[in-house]
């Protein structure tokens, strides 16, 4: 054995198992790369086999989603109105189909009817109110006076589709506003892990519906629209102004130079999700904090006067002798 270690540490030994080991870490370093298949175009034609799925389901998810469609029709007789009148000149806007959408109602049946009610409201209101004060009311006043009411609220009757519209709007925001926060993170998580862009929108519509069906209505249509669009840039525009929520406009604006620049994605929606999650925070402690003002009107009149007659309810009775 002593004779076996001390041939292997000669040097000229060590120097022939060095260069062995050298030649063969040489021929491994040629070889492999020439032995190993390019699978970069199977996984693009993987990858267009897949995009070409994705963007045919979002498209019927699109049109058609739980058997109900989306986009509505207009109704043949607010149809023959609106066209009658030529109401879309004064009412078709920009910024009444903004509202629409932010209200969740697409297509051309809500935008039909928007401009029908705007014109009908208050002629509706104005007969009802005329019937109600001339006929149903006991109330002695002069018929003037009737006719001027019955005016005033046939005039609000024209700003009411508004009121409705922007209720709507409202209760919709608060919807996705307090499910957005989570859904970054899911987004995040997804986006780490190797998912596209595309299936990881698709994938948090899927998630967040439990939470927010509107949330999960509107990421759908963003993951159609990146399937289909030419640009994400158009996608992301699309979902903040379909939203109107600043959170969701960060965001947007994020992605759309996460994109632009070249940066990480995944960073973007790191920081975009600690911003969004303090900003719900934020609203709670605001909340919060409204909430004493608020109590002080109740307290003033319904626990205070309670308290009154029980702390000097027994000494009125002991100092006015009350059995």
């Amino acid at each position: 054995m002593e004779e076996f270690i001390a041939a292997i540490v000669r040097p000229e030994v060590l120097i022939s198992l060095l260069a062995a080991c050298g030649i063969f870490a040489t021929a491994l370093v040629i070889l492999i790369p020439m032995m190993a298949r390019d699978r970069l175009p199977a996984r693009m034609r993987t990858m267009a086999v897949e995009r070409d799925k994705m963007r045919a389901s979002r498209l019927a998810d699109l049109n058609k989603k739980d058997g109900v469609s989306l986009r509505q029709t207009p109704q043949g007789f607010m149809l023959e109105i609106v066209d009658k009148f030529d109401l879309r000149s004064t009412f078709d806007t920009d910024d009444v189909r903004d509202k629409l959408k932010m209200a969740g109602l697409r297509g051309q049946a809500p935008l039909v009817a928007y401009m029908f009610f705007r014109l009908f409201m208050p002629i509706i209101l104005t007969i009802a109110a005329l019937i109600y004060m001339f006929f149903v009311s006991d109330y002695e006043h002069p018929p003037i006076m009737k006719v001027g009411i019955s005016l005033a609220v046939g005039y609000f009757g024209y700003f009411l589709p508004n009121v409705f519209i922007q209720n709507l709007i409202s209760k919709r925001q608060q919807s996705i506003k307090a499910a957005f926060p989570d859904s970054l993170d899911m987004l995040l998580i997804c986006v780490q892990s190797g998912m596209s862009i595309e299936a990881a929108f698709g994938k948090v519509a899927a998630e967040i519906g439990a939470q927010s069906l509107e949330l999960a209505e509107e990421l759908s249509l963003a993951t159609a629209e990146l399937s289909y669009l030419s640009e994400r840039r158009q996608a992301y525009e699309n979902l903040a102004r379909r939203t109107g929520l600043p959170g969701i406009k960060n965001v947007a604006t994020a992605l759309i130079q996460a994109e632009r620049y070249g940066t990480p994605v995944g960073t973007a929606l790191r920081v975009m999700a600690k911003e969004n999650r303090d900003m719900r925070m934020m609203e709670a402690e605001k909340k919060a904090a409204a909430l004493p003002p608020k109590l002080t009107v109740p307290m003033i009149i319904f626990f205070l006067p309670c308290l009154f007659v029980v702390i000097l309810g027994p000494a009125l009775i002991q100092v006015f002798g009350w059995d």
